[in-house]
């Protein structure tokens, strides 16, 4: 779970605030700059890295023939899990589920199950019988802050990347396939959610975008938008705070738009460049 962190000295406290008053920030960011994104997939299919600044977080998926929902019988399951490690942050230990474990999962599950971003029909095998049960697990490795925008990138994009087995069926027989025998399938998704955080300060007069750690100690509220390069709003979270103001939210949510445009093309990039390679090492191969 995640434990107390240490109190700020009132007076860091009031640096950080004059600063971003000022429309500056202590890392020298502008108000709405992101920190800087690295994306990185390993040698399976499924498997991404992401740094945002120095919040680092992994995601894994696979996958698993399972007996669908009674009530979507014609539909495949994803499933999301969240694990911070231990060696994340001096302020986390291992227990049992921390509310900002639960959260993450449960706001990437509304941003990319609910908003239909992925085709749950393509994952059915037998209809009634047989689905394919996607899961991603997100492990946090550093704790910086903005885990959550962080830990949409690496789902994000280890769904791109991944995989499922190529399967054959004859009547309600189902052969898996190896992946030897026949090219693996990857998923159908229909479009790319993107988790923008803004952090709000000064009675919501002051946001900036892509807290760090310590923005977030003393930030007087946030907001998630989910938003996709069509500029389509899947979702929206904010868990208490200061209120904010409607030309506020506006506001933010076109920032949030360019943001999501600009992370959704480094994510094809990394993704593209990751093909590419593996092409080349099958090539190298059969050589």
């Amino acid at each position: 779970m995640v434990r107390e962190t240490e109190p700020i000295a009132n007076n860091e406290r009031a640096f950080v605030k004059n600063v971003i008053l000022e429309g500056l920030r202590v890392d020298n960011r502008s108000a709405h700059d992101v920190r800087t994104v690295k994306i990185n997939f390993g040698s399976q299919w499924g498997h991404s890295e992401v740094q945002l600044g120095k919040t680092r977080v992994a995601a894994t998926v696979s996958c698993e023939m399972v007996r669908p929902s009674p009530a979507q019988p014609t539909e495949g399951i994803i499933q999301f899990s969240t694990e911070f490690s231990p060696m994340a942050s001096p302020s986390i230990e291992s227990g049992r589920l921390s509310e900002e474990e639960v959260l993450i999962s449960r706001l990437l599950e509304k941003a990319l199950k609910r908003s239909r971003a992925i085709d749950t029909e393509g994952l059915c095998i037998v209809a009634g019988e047989k689905v394919w049960a996607v899961r991603v697990d997100i492990r946090v490795l550093d704790h910086n802050g903005n885990v959550l925008d962080c830990a949409c990138i690496a789902a994000v994009a280890a769904l791109q990347h991944f995989r499922r087995p190529d399967v054959t069926v004859v009547g309600e027989e189902v052969t898996i396939h190896s992946l030897d025998e026949r090219s693996p399938i990857p998923l159908s998704i229909f479009h790319i959610p993107i988790c923008v955080t803004f952090a709000f300060f000064s009675n919501g007069e002051r946001q900036v975008v892509d807290p760090s750690l310590l923005e977030e100690q003393i930030q007087e509220g946030d907001m998630t938008f989910v938003i996709n390069i069509h500029r389509e709003l899947c979702t929206l979270s904010k868990a208490g705070g200061i209120p904010i103001e409607g030309s506020q939210i506006l506001h933010c949510a076109n920032i949030a738009a360019i943001k999501a445009a600009e992370i959704t093309e480094l994510i094809k990039a990394a993704n593209m460049e990751s093909q590419t390679r593996k092409e080349k090492k099958k090539e190298s191969k059969r050589e």
